[in-house]
């Protein structure tokens, strides 16, 4: 199993952030995708198009931190504190599969296992204690 990555949140500043992180601990931003990339048959509202739906901070060949903006309506309410996820990529269907259904027991789906336009299958979990989880399969 690979380490977790710590995924954050922001109120529209997750840009600004990332370059932050990127000018302390060097390394360069990657998959930088933004709300209007998204596909989808609504436009996206103009407010949001801009912001970052997805970006990872890679140093040495190592992703060591992710992170997106998090407009009402994408994912639980912003708010300081819970703006933080831990991220978990599984090595198959299988995997992911157990890790969703354990870390669920007691806690909160927040979104359901299932397959997404960047992943095979992708969850996200509040579990009983109150961490959030993200659980990533692949690439579809």
């Amino acid at each position: 199993m690979k380490a977790p990555i710590p995924y954050l949140n922001f109120p529209g500043t997750c840009e600004e952030a990332f370059n932050f992180y990127k000018a302390v601990f060097g390394g360069e931003l990657v998959d930088l995708t933004r709300f209007s990339e998204m596909p989808s048959d609504e436009p996206m509202p103009p407010a949001i198009a801009n912001q970052v739906m997805h970006v990872s901070l890679v140093v040495k060949g190592t992703s060591v931190v992710m992170g997106s903006d998090a407009p009402e309506g994408f994912g639980p309410p912003f708010q300081v504190g819970n703006n933080v996820s831990l991220s978990l990529d599984a090595a198959d269907e299988a995997e992911a599969k157990r890790w969703f259904d354990a870390l669920c027991e007691g806690g909160e789906v927040v979104m359901p296992l299932e397959p997404t336009f960047w992943a095979k299958l992708f969850a996200m979990v509040s579990d009983k204690y109150g961490v959030q989880w993200m659980i990533s399969l692949g690439e579809p």
